[in-house]
């Protein structure tokens, strides 16, 4: 080295060792923070990565925490219907003890009554109260709201909707059209009396009249007239499930089941036939031996085929669950109405938004109808509030068989509607749940893998940092010593 001005050793040396410094601080920098990319520019594509993973993580923790709470909502509202269905099982043995009138004394029928009043107000208490963060969750509060129903009524006996995805602002619409009429069982007597073979002989005969409800066993004398007959088979209705009437032309019967539908059925069975006609005027119905079955409704609902039971249509989809009992009039298109109505789901609900990206798709929805007394039953036997005293169904009326169906009515509702939150809660909210916390954990570890500090890796590098700047401070002072050999030159 003959120059000493520029010492161009000493300015590598300087360079190497800034390096290696730097080097040094970035390897102490990420074993300290544990994280490989602590700034833009350690990494700036693998930056734009974790910061997009860590939004998509803090949205699937956001979905979960929501599910917790909806499962605690969906939670509360059961823990009161818990206590409604015990409530009605107790109405129950109530009803049907006080059936049995003969065992009973008026007094003690009147304590049962003050018992099914006390029961009654506590179901409204409970579905009043029963809340959650001051949300009511069982006093309608939660249904859905709709518009068209209340004009519709002579074609919807009851409209229920279970869920619904309601467009932001928007409206969902329901379309309902027959495609299929509902029939009832039905066999016809065609003769306008009981009649004898032998003209002047006596006779009778002896039949039992079969429906869905039970059996009644009726004898007929020969020249028992149309309308005895079916004043005969009236009276046990409540008994068989079966009731008649006089065809159009006047000229027999028609011998009906009370409702409609597949699961209904009519039976005649003739015991004695004695000396009379009556089984050859007797049709044969459709299953043969005088048995006729009814038929369910074919119906659509938003063009899907509807699965139903008589009158009743029900369809489940991912946008809209919902049980609609059609009149006897539209269900059988009978041809004083169309034979398509529509009306529209407009808001309400409870929406639970279970997904990390919040849309439509991601909201899972549920409606819970109020349980109150004046809810609870069934359009076609009456509400609950008609067992209060003074009231239609209570039980100085006498009318248990009515009562009882209004509370089997009211505690099968319950119990269904128990049976779609405990569906809801497992095969939706649960599953979901689970399904999101293995996407957290792959999301978790893609990030962690991007962003965060390998310590085996980096404690090399550490190491090597180390080393390589204890050799560049070393190559920097004999760099800076080395003009001193330019003295010789002068000595």
């Amino acid at each position: 080295m003959s120059r000493i001005n520029t010492n161009i050793p000493s300015l590598i040396a300087q360079r190497v060792l800034h390096h290696q410094t730097n080097e040094l601080n970035t390897s102490l920098y990420r074993l300290s923070t544990g994280y490989r990319i602590n700034t833009g520019k350690d990494d700036p594509a693998g930056l734009i990565a974790s910061e997009n993973l860590r939004v998509e993580k803090a949205a699937i923790q956001a979905a979960l925490n929501n599910i917790s709470r909806a499962n605690n909502v969906v939670a509360s509202a059961e823990g009161g219907l818990v206590e409604i269905n015990k409530l009605l099982i107790e109405l129950e043995d109530l009803v049907d003890r006080s059936a049995s009138e003969a065992g009973m004394s008026i007094d003690e029928r009147n304590a049962n009554q003050l018992q099914v009043d006390a029961i009654l107000d506590s179901i409204n208490r409970i579905a009043n109260s029963t809340e959650f963060q001051g949300r009511k969750l069982l006093s309608g509060d939660l249904a859905y709201s709709t518009s068209g129903v209340a004009a519709a009524s002579s074609y919807f006996a009851n409209v229920r909707i279970n869920a619904a995805n309601i467009p932001n602002d928007g409206y969902r619409t329901v379309a309902v059209q027959v495609i299929g009429s509902a029939n009832l069982a039905e066999l016809t007597f065609a003769a306008s009396a009981v009649k004898s073979n032998t003209p002047g002989a006596g006779g009778s005969v002896t039949i039992q009249v079969n429906g869905n409800l039970g059996a009644e066993t009726l004898t007929f004398a020969s020249g028992t007239p149309l309308a005895e007959m079916l004043t005969a088979i009236n009276q046990s209705t409540s008994l068989t499930g079966v009731s008649a009437t006089v065809s159009a032309d006047g000229s027999g019967l028609v011998i009906n089941s009370t409702q409609y539908g597949s699961s209904q059925f009519v039976s005649i069975k003739v015991l004695d036939n004695g000396d009379t006609n009556f089984a050859a005027n007797l049709s044969n119905g459709d299953q043969g031996d005088h048995k006729d079955e009814g038929l369910d409704a074919s119906v659509k609902i938003n063009g899907v085929q509807a699965v139903t039971d008589g009158l009743r249509a029900s369809m489940r989809t991912q946008v809209l669950s919902v049980d609609i009992d059609l009149t006897a009039a539209f269900g059988t298109k009978d041809g004083s109405l169309d034979a398509s109505r529509s009306f529209y789901i407009t808001g309400g609900g409870a929406d639970f938004m279970i997904s990390p990206n919040v849309t439509t798709a991601g909201q899972a929805s549920l409606g819970i109808q109020a349980v109150d007394t004046g809810s609870l039953g069934d359009s076609r036997y009456g509400f609950l509030s008609s067992l209060a005293t003074g009231q239609s169904n209570a039980l100085s009326t006498r009318n248990y068989a009515e009562a009882q169906q209004i509370v089997r009515a009211s505690q099968n509702y319950v119990s269904q509607l128990r049976g779609r939150l405990g569906a809801f809660q497992k095969d939706t909210l649960e599953s979901t749940a689970s399904s999101l916390r293995v996407t957290f954990e792959n999301t978790a570890a893609a990030e962690s893998s991007i962003r965060e500090t390998d310590f085996a890796s980096e404690t090399s590098n550490l190491t090597r940092a180390q080393i390589l700047q204890q050799s560049a401070v070393n190559a920097l002072r004999l760099s800076n010593a080395a003009p001193q050999v330019a003295l010789a030159l002068l000595g």
